[in-house]
């Protein structure tokens, strides 16, 4: 990590390292990071590349990406940030906020934390609902009372997301647990496992786990030879499957 150069560099302007993997190598591709983390595959596509919708006799509508991507190596573009950038925006999602608004309050976070890739700060776990309380009070935006509480603090779909991002002690998100099942099953950590998601409980490759089942063989031995309880196998393969047939 180092600081922006200029006198009295804080906390508040430090930025990642240039060759800090989990912003530099491509791991996910739209289609996967989709499938992770439970939603659209086209909606997860419009965050990553953004959009340009063309209206008759009028200037079209464009709209930049949300998250972090990178020049496509092997079809996949997202570094491990960009999944955690899209792990919040389906938190927004999941609580009602459109996309409008979540651009608009992504814009007032990075200006006012005062870093880019603001979605996968801490400091948008500490300090965000304070900053999205007061943009929702100027702006009459319906955020304050979808997200945030009076007490200035996350609140409903989106704290449970957030709840789900674990950071280093430079700040950053440096692991993930995937939005699967009621209880933590499945986490991503660009230090392990190349950055594929893996089973919290023994560390096998949710992918390993998935290819056995499709190739036919019994859930209950899938689960034994992966040291897996079967409910949570079966919860993996319900989030996992559908989208990825």
């Amino acid at each position: 990590m180092f600081c922006v150069p200029h006198p009295g560099c804080t906390v508040r302007h430090i930025i990642p390292a240039p060759q800090d993997p989990r912003f530099t190598v491509p791991q996910y591709s739209p289609r996967e990071a989709a499938r992770f983390l439970g939603v659209p595959q086209s909606t997860l596509t419009t965050w990553a590349r953004g959009y340009e919708r063309r209206h008759p006799g009028r200037r079209p509508t464009v709209s930049g990406p949300i998250l972090t991507t990178l020049p496509l190596d092997r079809g996949r573009g997202l570094p491990f940030v960009g999944l955690v950038e899209g792990m919040v925006a389906a938190g927004f999602r999941s609580s009602g906020v459109s996309m409008q608004h979540l651009r608009r309050a992504l814009a007032r976070l990075q200006d006012e934390l005062g870093v880019e890739h603001a979605l996968a700060s801490e400091r948008l776990y500490t300090d965000g609902a304070a900053i999205l309380y007061d943009f929702a009070r100027h702006e009459a935006e319906d955020l304050l009372t979808v997200v945030v509480t009076g007490q200035r603090v996350f609140a409903g779909a989106l704290r449970g997301y957030l709840e789900r991002i674990h950071y280093a002690s430079d700040h950053w998100a440096n692991r993930l647990t995937l939005p699967i099942g009621r209880r933590p099953l499945v986490e991503v950590d660009p230090a392990r496992a190349f950055g594929r998601p893996v089973f919290i409980a023994g560390g096998a490759r949710m992918e390993d786990v998935l290819d056995r089942f499709r190739a036919g063989e019994p859930l209950a031995q899938v689960a034994h030879d992966f040291d897996l309880d079967v409910p949570d196998v079966e919860e993996v393969l319900r989030a996992a499957l559908p989208a990825a047939a």
